[in-house]
């Protein structure tokens, strides 16, 4: 039994969920959620039972001290409540946690269970995808959706994915059943540099988000960290001839892949999101150490083109539902086709 006591009647609530694990590459959607969090102070007002969904020998309990007390946090997914001001405030449900261990249909129920008692009148869930997309270029993100009505009206691709899948897209389907509209947006990590952060990928997230609830986010240090990272990883490149002639390839497919979005649609919609953000950038841009970003690109080769086959190659970076792709479901390019959920 959901019990709400102290929650406060909300207005218009959108409930918005990020999970750490396969269909989080870089941190980038669990990194958006977190920023939300922070940026307008929410309020933690329930936590699953950690026994209930994950396996602790896979998602370790941590141990610290609080004054000298040792105390135990245990990996769960933690529901908070956030309030946007302004002409037109509506509130925010932040669902933050890990991909759960198992009883995945118990865990979707209840968070279901949390929808319908506060009234939430949309679900969107973050996520983010390794692909082959260069990381000097806007970071795709592709909304999708099982609902043909919800992706006519907003704008959404229809998902058409069949294949293993992860939390983002069980839940995404317990919400077309239970009849909760539901939009999962896909950000596109480069994956030859996966390391988390990735703070452009959840800044486009983030962007991508608040096109889709008419919202604005205060983003605070993020777009600053979105330059220093790309900085950083612009200097790395440069040290490694062969990564430099693979990130140019890239560029090279992206361009001509992007040639069609020159289109007045995605035009006015990049000077809308400027006229809401009139405020001058803040700092100049500066990079930052990076640490070790790249992966193993085939011992220094640049990783090949998948199979055309819809056999998951275990070696290649997981898709937005756990399988390897490569442009065509890694970034939303080739095709135009986005996996979905």
């Amino acid at each position: 039994m959901i019990e709400l006591e102290g929650v406060p009647e909300l207005i218009d609530p959108v409930m918005v969920a990020a999970f750490e694990g396969w269909n989080d590459a870089g941190d980038a959607a669990s990194g958006a959620v977190a920023h939300l969090d922070r940026e307008w102070k929410g309020e933690v007002f329930a936590a699953l039972d950690a026994e209930d969904y994950y396996d602790f020998q896979v998602n370790r309990p941590t141990v610290w001290l609080d004054n000298g007390v040792r105390k135990i946090t245990w990996p769960t997914t933690r529901l908070s409540v956030v309030r946007i001001g302004g002409a037109k405030p509506r509130d925010l449900v932040l669902v933050r946690g890990i991909e759960p261990s198992m009883r995945w249909r118990s865990f979707c129920n209840e968070i279901l269970g949390f929808a319908h008692e506060l009234g939430v009148e949309m679900v969107v869930i973050l996520g983010a995808l390794l692909g082959d997309t260069p990381h000097t270029r806007p970071v795709p993100v592709s909304g999708v959706t099982s609902d043909a009505d919800l992706a006519r009206t907003m704008d959404l691709e229809e998902t058409k994915y069949e294949g293993p899948t992860g939390i983002v897209g069980i839940l995404q389907e317990a919400c077309t059943h239970a009849g909760v509209p539901a939009v999962s947006l896909w950000a596109a990590v480069p994956h030859y540099v996966s390391q988390p952060p990735n703070p452009k990928a959840t800044l486009a997230l983030l962007n991508r988000l608040e096109d889709l609830i008419d919202i604005r986010i205060p983003l605070g240090e993020l777009p600053e960290d979105a330059r220093a990272w790309q900085l950083g990883v612009d200097q790395l490149a440069a040290e490694d001839s062969e990564v430099a002639e693979y990130v140019q390839t890239l560029e090279e497919a992206r361009d001509t892949a992007d040639l069609p979005e020159a289109s007045g649609d995605a035009i006015a919609r990049e000077f809308e999101r400027y006229l809401r953000r009139r405020d001058p950038a803040a700092g100049p841009e500066t990079a930052t150490d990076t640490g070790s970003y790249f992966r193993d690109l085939s011992g220094g080769r640049p990783t090949p083109k998948p199979k055309p086959d819809d056999t998951p190659d275990q070696d290649a970076p997981p898709g937005p539902d756990g399988v390897a792709d490569g442009p065509a479901e890694g970034d939303g390019e080739g095709d135009g086709e986005t996996p979905g959920t």
